[in-house]
């Protein structure tokens, strides 16, 4: 088979069909990049032509309540800001840290209605017209497989508004409020995502967070997922295939039982099998190869151990690579700790397994 752009190779994963490598998407934080150019990675060289990863064309629009943003407090070591969503974080300035949520003005439903108004007020700058018309024809090309994403779900309203344990309570003692909340974050991102399409923009699939598990176990019920947020994931998959668009959801953490459930409202990828919270690749291609396509499953855990994730690889890639339908990426993002010499070993063998 002749060699194939990401954009084709991409469109005929997701269909299942033959390729002529494997697809390999992936990111890498901040300080592996940074470590890399220490360890002889040139300064302007992106990482994903240097390792031969496949490169993206990838949006989101805004449908944040554009809560006031501003720096409360900054030290040599973090800063305490609003954000956008409304919640105060400090945010330390070591490279890959992770925010620290200290409070947040939307954190139940007595605030909800001025949230809501405020996400539902639009305005065109809601859509960085000039990012796309600097990046777009990029994208076109490189042939880029051309990403839409969405912001809605239980993931981004806990993580960057409410509050988590204020979203899980919600759910079981105020159901009306939680579905508002979806429901608001989905119809917004959609409108913004139409203005795009509209103004002659086009994506070949639409891409969306919502991590609904951690170790061993999802954090609701199947039964309580089918009441209060399938019927927003089915929303958002039917408008992308009426669009003609696949349809990718990230969800960390052990999803394992929600699975027969997005099967049945049409999603086409998943990603990232996060393999250190329960998750059996083998297990999943074996039930639902047929069905459903698949991103990630290599446990980011043994990035930095060649000794450990290269047999990883070797037992995992044949597997799901078979009958097409996956793409290479590590279980969630390639950490720190991996050496450029590492790295190297990882992407050789990627490429040599993923041959077919």
């Amino acid at each position: 088979m002749k060699e194939l752009t990401s954009r084709e190779r991409m469109l005929r994963t997701f269909r299942h069909e033959e390729v002529d490598r494997m697809m390999m998407i992936d990111s890498a934080w901040a300080g592996t990049v940074a470590r890399w150019k220490r360890e002889g990675m040139p300064e302007n060289v992106d990482w994903k032509d240097y390792f031969g990863f496949d490169k993206i064309g990838a949006y989101m629009p805004d449908n944040s309540p554009r809560y006031e943003q501003k720096v409360l407090e900054e030290t040599d070591r973090y800063r305490i800001v609003t954000t956008k969503w409304g919640q105060t974080q400090k945010v330390f300035k070591a490279l890959d840290s992770t925010p620290e949520v200290l409070d947040c003005y939307y954190c139940d439903s007595d605030r909800w209605e001025e949230a809501k108004a405020k996400m539902r007020q639009d305005a065109d700058d809601r859509v960085n017209w000039e990012t796309l018309k600097r990046d777009y024809p990029v994208w076109e090309k490189e042939q880029r497989y051309r990403r839409l994403e969405l912001w809605f779900g239980f993931d981004v309203a806990h993580s960057h508004m409410i509050g988590t344990e204020n979203v899980l309570i919600g759910m079981i003692e105020e159901p009306e409020w939680f579905t508002d909340v979806v429901d608001t974050y989905l119809t917004t991102t959609l409108h913004q995502a139409q203005k795009m399409l509209d103004a002659g923009y086009r994506f070949d699939g639409i891409f969306w967070y919502d991590d609904m598990g951690y170790k061993g176990t999802p954090f609701f019920s199947p039964d309580m997922y089918r009441e209060l947020l399938k019927p927003f994931h089915k929303k958002a998959i039917d408008w992308a295939h009426e669009r003609g668009m696949f349809a990718e959801l990230h969800s960390c953490g052990f999803i394992e039982p929600l699975i027969p459930d997005l099967v049945d409202i049409g999603l086409d990828m998943l990603n990232p099998l996060e393999i250190k919270a329960g998750m059996d690749p083998k297990k999943l291609k074996d039930t639902y190869g047929d069905k459903l396509a698949f991103h990630g499953g290599i446990n980011a855990q043994l990035w930095d151990k060649p000794e450990l994730v290269l047999p990883e690889m070797e037992r995992i890639i044949p597997m799901m690579k078979q009958g097409g339908g996956y793409v290479f990426a590590s279980d969630h993002s390639i950490p720190n700790s991996v050496s450029l010499e590492t790295m190297k070993q990882i992407s050789d063998l990627a490429h040599k397994l993923g041959k077919y």
